[in-house]
């Protein structure tokens, strides 16, 4: 794994214990829908289904990493949630969720974990 790859798995670590701290339970990490792409985390809210993207970034960063979710990648979301909802049995009764959690590593002290709900 580059480092690259390990600074987002870190990140969606941390992602994942910021989820469970808000009461909600993680479905699945990394799941795959053919070529269409991939979700980060998927997590149940309540009776709702929740798609969380997670953007990882070190302090001083060209770009805030909640900054990153583009149109483009807020249509693969929701294309990505409908291919979940499809393969696990249709929607659930408190609908789908689109999260984004972005994590910003300093050069000292702890990292800043930012979860915002509904942002496509």
């Amino acid at each position: 794994m580059n480092a690259t790859g390990a600074l987002g798995q870190y990140g969606e670590r941390l992602a994942v214990r910021r989820l469970g701290e808000a009461g909600m339970s993680v479905l699945a990490r990394n799941w795959r829908c053919g070529r269409s792409g991939e979700i980060d985390i998927v997590a149940r809210d309540g009776d709702a289904v929740v798609v969380c993207e997670v953007k990882t970034r070190r302090a001083g960063s060209f770009q805030h990493p909640l900054a990153a979710v583009t149109p483009a990648k807020a249509d693969r979301l929701r294309r990505l949630a409908a291919c979940w909802v499809d393969r696990h049995g249709g929607p659930p009764p408190g609908g789908v969720r689109i999260d984004l959690v972005g994590v910003v590593l300093p050069r000292r002290g702890a990292p800043v974990v930012q979860h915002v709900r509904g942002v496509a």
